[in-house]
């Protein structure tokens, strides 16, 4: 049976264009594991969001909005504000992607009481479905905290960008046989406290393998490996917004060019007087 929907065009650009679907549940995601892969991207705009939104199965509002949106030098000045204005954008522009919302440093790591009011503060300003936060055996007990009082955790291991002042760099993770046991042992800890997802960084890939094998619950792979059971890019990356992206970033297309040409043809003809022309201007009535 077909749904008719009546779009209210004054604030349909603000909106998602309304559609017979049920948006995914946090429990529709963990059931993926080992199923078909699961798609995510990055989110930080309503209109990004509805472009991105039917194609995805969860919508990361990352952290990495720092650089991607304020061009701040990394992650690490993120506040809890910044997160929730866009976690709510990306929320009212989507209606079918799990949205979740990263934990900007500082707002977790103290206690896992401090965590849960972060958290807490974050759905309750954007209406996301989870938070992300990043770390491994020290952060379980956080995770088990936050699991067991309601709020959904998807974690994160290897290359942690918040963590970049102690890392030392954006560099592969995982090359020695130390580092390569301890990211797999914080991978196991933070499934076992209760995470429904691990997004895995920019380490090796036998380690994503291993990973993915041992853990209970779908693995996000960022530079990592194409065996895990999902993947995540941020958007403007794999849309060739930026010149310089990360070597595990595939460009699928140019979009800095295609907007460069664009506003090169408008300058052209404001330059020229050719706009507006007769279709974008208002004639007099008779």
């Amino acid at each position: 049976m077909s749904t008719t929907f009546t779009i209210d065009t004054a604030t349909s650009r603000a909106n998602p264009m309304p559609a017979p679907m049920k948006r995914l549940t946090v429990p529709a995601i963990r059931k993926q594991k080992g199923a078909a892969p699961l798609v995510m991207l990055t989110a930080y705009t309503v209109r990004t969001a509805q472009l991105l939104d039917p194609h995805c199965d969860m919508l990361l509002v990352g952290d990495s909005l720092g650089q991607v949106i304020y061009g701040l030098p990394s992650t690490v000045p993120v506040t809890l504000d910044m997160m929730a204005a866009h976690g709510a954008a990306v929320v009212r522009g989507s209606y079918h992607a799990v949205v979740v919302i990263d934990m900007p440093f500082g707002s977790y790591e103290a206690s896992p009481e401090k965590a849960f009011e972060s958290a807490a503060y974050l759905l309750k300003q954007t209406g996301a479905a989870a938070v992300k936060l990043e770390g491994g055996i020290a952060m379980a007990p956080t995770v088990k905290f936050l699991s067991e009082r309601g709020i959904p955790v998807m974690g994160h291991v290897g290359l942690t960008p918040q963590a970049v002042n102690t890392l030392g760099g954006y560099g592969a993770r995982g090359r020695s046989k130390v580092e390569a046991a301890k990211i797999v042992a914080d991978a196991v800890a933070i499934a076992d406290a209760g995470a429904f997802a691990i997004v895995i960084e920019g380490v090796i890939e036998p380690i994503a393998i291993e990973i993915t094998r041992v853990v209970g619950c779908p693995t996000i792979g960022i530079g990592a490996s194409a065996q895990c059971d999902g993947q995540v890019l941020v958007a403007e990356d794999m849309l060739g917004l930026f010149e310089r992206t990360p070597r595990f970033v595939k460009k699928f297309d140019d979009m800095a060019g295609r907007i460069s040409a664009a506003v090169a043809s408008y300058a052209e003809e404001v330059r020229a007087r050719t706009f507006p022309g007769p279709e974008q201007i208002y004639a007099p009535k008779d």
